[in-house]
């Protein structure tokens, strides 16, 4: 699934970088180690390396830039200070040349300082990185919104990311235990998951068992189903658990929410208790995206034609319908998956391929087809 991003997966190593910089070090200077044995005067040149070995170490040392922290308490963006040569743990070094790297803002949803975060090319890294900004706990991250710090599940953040996106990170509260008595088949739930492991409520159907039981929201993370983790599974798996659970028996959710702003903490020396307000016209206005892809590098692109985005949402809406999720990312990599192909028999066969653990009947995939066939041909 998903997530979104910026570089490459081709990393300098640390070895040819150290090599680098032995490749600066002072010439041998084992012709003067043994005083005993005469030998021609060395031109100044070499005599004054002798006398200071370490002098061109000081002089290569001396021309090193510093490189500034990313992390602003402030919220100010600074002018960032390229080095001349690649540092060690630097990404996306392809055919020796460094890409550009994107920077990003990002705030704890429940009101923190602002950080910037950059370097990463899949969720996982990106829940890595503020993990690293913030000093909190990985296993804490929830999911992450755009430009709003509400749990908004219309600004969640999936497999794309506006170069101007600001990000709102959304971490654990405290746990809580729901009982639901399963009265009928549909429990209303639309369940997504962060990328990490971690499946949440996206959506509540209107007037359904769950929606009529206030203690369940959007955003809640589910912990366990009737005593059994369901952390590590894919929200595919947690649907299809309480699909399975039979009609007039209890389901029992052990439940994470969201930390809201009121439950925070003050941050450091931040003035700000709660989250400043976002001007949404200033924000995720950029036409250039970051696409996070679950393998492989993240790579930036142009916005989408807008069949592929009427298709994605279609698509993505016949998997709610279907099992139970909403996967944008998926219904990204379906409509993508669909361009080379020719007929539904093709089509079928790639999703089987890519696609096999969904186990999705031959119907429902020519379903995709035609809506994405629809969208092509503007019948959308």
């Amino acid at each position: 699934m998903p997530l979104f991003k910026k570089g490459t997966s081709g990393n300098l190593s640390k070895k040819s970088y150290d090599k680098t910089d032995k490749e600066v070090e002072p010439a041998n200077t084992e012709n003067g180690a043994n005083p005993a044995v005469a030998a021609p005067p060395r031109p100044p040149k070499n005599t004054a390396n002798k006398s200071n070995p370490s002098a061109s170490e000081q002089q290569t040392a001396a021309k090193a830039p510093e490189i500034s922290k990313d992390n602003k308490k402030d919220g100010h963006q600074q002018q960032a200070k390229i080095p001349p040569k690649l540092p060690d743990k630097a990404e996306g070094a392809t055919n020796g040349k460094t890409p550009p790297k994107f920077i990003f803002y990002c705030q704890l949803a429940h009101g923190s300082p602002t950080c910037e975060i950059q370097g990463f090319t899949n969720v996982k890294e990106l829940y890595a990185k503020i993990s690293e900004s913030f000093k909190i706990d990985i296993n804490k991250i929830l999911f992450c919104t755009l430009n709003s710090y509400k749990v908004d599940m219309e600004k969640l953040l999936g497999g794309q990311i506006a170069l101007d996106d600001f990000i709102f990170a959304h971490i654990k509260g405290e746990p809580t235990e729901v009982k639901v008595l399963k009265s009928e088949p549909a429990l209303g739930l639309t369940i997504t998951d962060n990328g990490a492991g971690l499946a949440f409520i996206k959506r509540i159907k209107e007037n359904s068992i769950t929606e009529k039981d206030k203690r369940i929201e959007v955003g809640d993370h589910i912990e366990s189903i009737n005593g059994e983790k369901v952390v590590a599974s894919r929200h595919y798996d947690v649907a299809r658990k309480l699909r399975d659970i039979p009609v007039d028996s209890d389901i029992v959710f052990g439940l994470v929410k969201p930390l809201k702003a009121f439950e925070g903490i003050n941050f450091g020396k931040s003035s700000q208790k709660n989250p400043p307000e976002i001007d949404n016209s200033k924000l995720g206005t950029g036409r250039a995206t970051l696409r996070l892809r679950s393998t492989g590098p993240a790579t930036v692109e142009e916005e989408l034609p807008i069949w592929e985005i009427n298709a994605a949402k279609k698509v993505d809406d016949l998997l709610e319908s279907f099992i139970g999720i909403r996967d944008a990312e998926l219904a990204d990599t379906l409509v993508e998956l669909s361009k080379n192909k020719t007929n539904p028999s093709e089509f079928t066969a790639a999703v089987e391929t890519n696609f096999g653990e969904f186990e999705f009947p031959d119907d429902f995939v020519f379903d995709i087809w035609g809506m994405i066939d629809d969208a092509k041909n503007g019948r959308l």
